[in-house]
């Protein structure tokens, strides 16, 4: 695929995704969201590739759905994107962004500048948070009389609490980075705006350096049991895994490697 919305590059063993409509604030179409499934897919289909960070160009990250490409354009009566509608939250039809970012290569968010809507929504099924200190992130959904999307009713909620998930999407306020660390909406902070990115590629650097297998294997299991209420069934679920790894070259590497007082060489 072409790629008009995006850039795509690969940094070591880190792909990184970058939203590039820097004159709009990196706004969001469904023709972003295919370029990033695109990415996506790409960075998960290499084997050089062991982690994948995401962030904005210019001064944000995104500042929500392109009000005329996407809102003003459904009210008109036209679909904005391939049959958005036949989708789920306005992604074009076929596209699954939550179990995309779930059954991923491990993801990390760079948030820089304003993140809003779906510029939030996106992030958090992914592995981890970061943002600049100047960075603001809202919920605007109530804003534009609509609801949020995503999963991120729930999504949020695991990341915040019900209480802070409840202010966030009823106010529609933008909090502040150093707010948003606090209550777990973000989970790093970088030092300055400036180095936000290199943050996010050393946090991601320490993810692609472990087997890629196993990555994925407990990247499901978070998802899975999460929300399990019966710990027999979340044992269950991790036995079977552990089995499949005490098997697996990537353990009997790590376990050679102890032994020899050397670092681990995994192979993906």
């Amino acid at each position: 695929m072409e790629y008009e919305q995006i850039t795509y590059d690969v940094r070591d063993e880190v792909a990184v995704i970058t939203l590039n409509r820097p004159d709009k604030l990196n706004a969001w179409t469904p023709r972003m969201a295919e370029e990033q499934v695109d990415a996506i897919n790409r960075a998960n289909d290499d084997p050089g590739v062991g982690a994948i960070v995401t962030t904005g160009a210019g001064r944000g990250f995104c500042a929500g759905a392109d009000m005329e490409a996407t809102f003003n354009t459904r009210i008109s009566g036209t679909d904005p994107g391939n049959d958005t509608a036949g989708g789920v939250g306005g992604m074009p039809k076929g596209v699954d962004w939550v179990s995309l970012c779930r059954r991923s290569k491990p993801m990390v968010a760079a948030i820089n500048g304003a993140a809003v809507g779906i510029g939030v929504t996106m992030c958090l099924p992914m592995d981890h948070i970061v943002a600049g200190p100047a960075a603001k992130l809202g919920m605007f959904f109530i804003k534009m009389g609509i609801v949020p999307e995503l999963a991120s009713s729930r999504l949020l909620a695991d990341r915040v609490g019900f209480g802070h998930a409840s202010d966030l999407c009823l106010s529609g306020r933008l909090v502040p980075a150093p707010e948003a660390k606090e209550i777990g909406l973000v989970d790093r902070l970088a030092d300055t705006d400036e180095d936000l990115l290199e943050t996010a590629l050393a946090i991601a650097a320490t993810y692609a350096a472990n087997p890629a297998p196993q990555l994925r294997m407990i990247k499901e299991l978070l998802t899975v049991n999460a929300t399990e209420g019966d710990l027999i069934a979340v044992q269950q679920a991790e036995h079977r895994y552990l089995a499949e790894c005490w098997t697996s070259p990537q353990h009997a590497e790590a376990v050679q490697a102890f032994l020899e007082k050397r670092p681990p060489v995994f192979t993906r």
